[in-house]
């Protein structure tokens, strides 16, 4: 398994926005704080489960190279391994013969994927990664620089294992393989969440699932992304310590587009971040072939602002039609439609209490809301899926006259303090 990093000078580091606690988590925190208290909030976040990306450079990795080397003791068998890790991946690549000191000084690091260190030998499984702006000139990259580049995706990748679907709840073994995967020379720009404090709870399995765009639309724009993918994989045990079956699946875009699958299999537990690694590598070219045929474009209507119920639209248009006789008279005939009110109407701030089953029932209220006339804007200031979510609207007039301009519009209102509670 990979256990360690060697660097050989420091290297730059490019990360998204995916270190900020999203907004969206920030608006469920509070929810659940008001619900559950925050003893039990605390319990759903707290202990280590983000795992952080590694740097996203594009230098040129050769892995899967076995190294058997002998020393005076264990320390000299291990750099001596190191050498002859370097000298067999600069082969592999198709370098021309150089000296060792002439490779050290292009290599950048050395990925330990698996090792044993005796007393005078030291046997390991190694990835070798060179930089490529020394390498590059004598070997081929594969790239001619013109290749097409993906817009920013964000991944989520999602682990079936004994029964149970998981993204960031723990730290888990997929979500550590897409941690370690150098994505640097791949077509595909990945935003990686490293999972870490609320991004557990915004990010899950079951978003997958959603089909919101609205709802979509937030997800992605805390992580600064154009669409998803979803790498899946489903692990199957035959028995305890035997071997391990994986079934690994690329989707992509808010309606989980089915891409293409594929099998592998490990020996055994030790077998297991081996057999994810290479996964992910194959998901990784399933998803360039995908960029090279034009099929992940984002989704267009991902940016469209979105649309309401044709049941919802046909009873606003029913209000308004009813409306309309009582303004016709005071417009004159042939003057062009223009403001009605010659002074300023004060613009108050009021909270909206409503229910939010599911993200269909708040794309529907905002809706509702926002074509209720006088309103200025309406925005969710807290989401509670399942239970009561609030949000805040900026209308032209009073209290009073929104309640009634809402019951016009089928919906049963409680006027509070500054505040309303609307219902079906």
């Amino acid at each position: 398994m990979l256990t360690a990093i060697t660097p050989f000078r420091a290297r730059s580091w490019r990360f998204r926005p995916a270190a900020m606690v999203p907004g969206m988590a920030v608006l469920a925190l509070g929810a659940a704080l008001l619900v559950a208290g925050p003893d039990r909030l605390i319990a759903q976040i707290e202990g280590d489960r983000g795992i952080i990306p590694v740097a996203s450079s594009s230098d040129i990795e050769i892995s899967g190279v076995e190294v058997n080397a002998t020393g005076k003791d264990g320390n000299e068998a291990r750099i001596n391994g190191w050498q002859e890790a370097a000298r067999k991946a600069w082969a592999k690549a198709g370098g021309p013969a150089m000296s060792d000191g002439q490779l050290q000084a292009m290599v950048t690091a050395v990925v330990i994927e698996r090792e044993q260190v005796g007393p005078r030998r030291y046997i390991a499984t190694l990835s070798v990664v060179f930089d490529r702006a020394r390498a590059g000139q004598f070997i081929g990259t594969g790239s001619s620089g013109k290749a097409a580049h993906s817009a920013p995706m964000l991944i989520i990748p999602v682990l079936y294992s004994g029964g149970t679907a998981q993204v960031y709840e723990v730290r888990g073994p997929w979500q550590k393989a897409w941690a370690e995967f150098r994505s640097g020379t791949s077509p595909i720009d990945y935003v990686r969440p490293s999972g870490g404090a609320g991004e557990s709870l915004l990010i899950t399995a079951g978003q997958p699932s959603r089909r919101s765009r609205a709802w979509w639309r937030n997800v992605l724009d805390q992580f600064g992304a154009a669409d998803v993918l979803v790498p899946a994989a489903r692990l199957e045990r035959q028995w305890p310590g035997g071997p391990v079956r994986g079934t690994f699946t690329a989707r992509y875009g808010p309606d989980n587009t089915f891409l293409a699958s594929f099998t592998l299999t490990a020996n055994d537990e030790a077998g297991l971040p081996r057999m994810l690694a290479e996964a992910v590598g194959r998901l990784d070219a399933i998803y360039a072939q995908a960029l090279a045929e034009g099929k992940l474009k984002p989704d267009s209507t991902l940016n469209v602002r979105p649309q309401l119920d044709p049941a919802l639209a046909a009873l606003i248009a029913a209000g308004q039609a009813a409306d309309a006789p009582v303004a016709a008279p005071t417009a004159a005939p042939s003057a062009a439609p223009t403001p009605e009110p010659t002074q300023e109407v004060k613009v108050s701030t009021f909270t909206v209490q409503f229910a939010s089953p599911d993200a269909a029932a708040v794309d529907a209220a905002l809706g509702a809301v926002r074509s209720a006339p006088g309103v200025q804007g309406a925005s969710t200031t807290s989401l509670a899926m399942g239970g009561t979510s609030l949000m805040r609207v900026s209308y032209a007039g009073d209290l009073n006259t929104l309640a009634e301009a809402l019951r016009a519009r089928g919906w049963r209102v409680t006027v509070g303090a500054n505040a309303l509670s609307i219902r079906r």
